[in-house]
């Protein structure tokens, strides 16, 4: 039998930044990886710290903002890269009402250092009432930041590519299979509606598609553009563009209608021919108040879990690893918005 603090399972950004915690606090642990491209594995990426819709920031944005920076400094130190790319957030203005909403809603305190009052135009896209530019934001490279990470652990040993079997726990043993451990952590998406522990957590999916393009006018800058979705450049002379939001058809295979309105929304700022390379979609974990659900199970307090970071994974997952790590190591108290028990009035 093999000893270990934790078990982790599920591989994408809840469970790697929990890692992280753990890692940074020398504790030992065991990620079991399924081997599937998780939502958090396909995402875009982008971090960024305002609704860009409404031209509105969130809860704890700042915060969360300067937690994930420090953090991807710590893991520079063992994975030896830093996977944060400076490349702003430039939103594509509509009309001059919203030129006018954008410098209004920059004066207030909780967006005052996000959004930029000074206005760009972009060279190669049309962007006629000019572009407004998200101070703060960026973009994390997504499969370099999840082969670095995946690669330390798997020299390490601590990387298990298999499916859990729920049904070898022994809850009150604590020992799963070879493994004696203190707790587990489900941290699954929408993996966790097949756990039998948490399958009753109140998570949605949310099915996204992007497209990876070829486009036959390079842009010129390194940035992120935003009208309806994303675009940015990828390597290999390939741009992303993406994502959509979709809770109705959640069936496992691309829809027709999501490509074409990804094809529509790209042509309507890009002027000049693209061919899409490759489709890929995936399911967030959402919930109804678009926080994270952290707790512990209500029989088994050896069993945990961290779900439903939604559209923000990199920022939730990254800030509220450490609300969890310090619930479970310190008994210090989870912020009533997060917690499981919001739930369970």
């Amino acid at each position: 039998m093999k000893n270990v603090d934790y078990i982790i399972v599920g591989d994408g950004y809840a469970g790697v930044f929990l890692a992280h915690q753990l890692i940074k606090n020398n504790k030992s642990f065991v990620m079991f990886s399924e081997g599937k491209k998780s939502a958090s594995q396909i995402s875009a990426g982008i971090i960024n710290p305002v609704v860009l819709k409404k031209f509105t920031t969130f809860w704890k944005a700042q915060e969360q903002i300067d937690f994930l920076k420090d953090s991807l400094k710590e893991i520079e130190t063992y994975t030896g890269k830093n996977y944060l790319i400076e490349a702003p957030i430039h939103r594509i203005f509509h009309d001059e009402n919203e030129q006018k909403l954008w410098l209004k809603k920059s004066e207030n305190l909780d967006l005052i250092n996000f959004l930029d009052k000074n206005f760009d135009h972009i060279e190669g896209v049309k962007n006629d009432f000019n572009t407004g530019k998200v101070n703060q934001s960026a973009r994390l490279n997504v499969n370099g930041f999840f082969m670095g990470i995946f690669d330390f652990l798997e020299k390490r040993s601590q990387l298990i590519k298999e499916k859990f079997d729920y049904s070898q726990v022994n809850t009150e043993k604590s020992v799963y299979k070879e493994l004696n451990f203190k707790k587990i952590i489900f941290c699954e998406g929408m993996g966790v509606k097949e756990n039998p522990f948490f399958s009753d957590i109140p998570v949605n999916a949310n099915k996204g598609h992007h497209i990876k393009v070829k486009l036959s006018k390079a842009l010129a800058q390194n940035i992120t553009i935003k009208k309806k979705h994303f675009l940015f450049p990828l390597e290999n002379d390939l741009y992303f563009y993406g994502g959509t939001y979709d809770r109705e058809q959640l069936h496992s295979h691309i829809d027709d209608s999501a490509i074409q309105q990804l094809t529509n929304g790209l042509a309507e700022f890009y002027p000049y021919d693209f061919e899409i390379k490759k489709v890929n979609f995936g399911f967030r974990p959402t919930v109804k108040d678009r926080r994270p659900i952290i707790g512990v199970h209500t029989e088994h307090p050896n069993m945990f879990v961290f779900n439903g970071l939604g559209a923000r994974g990199i920022l939730n997952g990254c800030y509220f690893s450490k609300v969890l790590y310090d619930f479970m190591e310190n008994n210090s108290p989870l912020p009533t918005e997060v917690s499981r028990e919001r739930f369970t009035d």
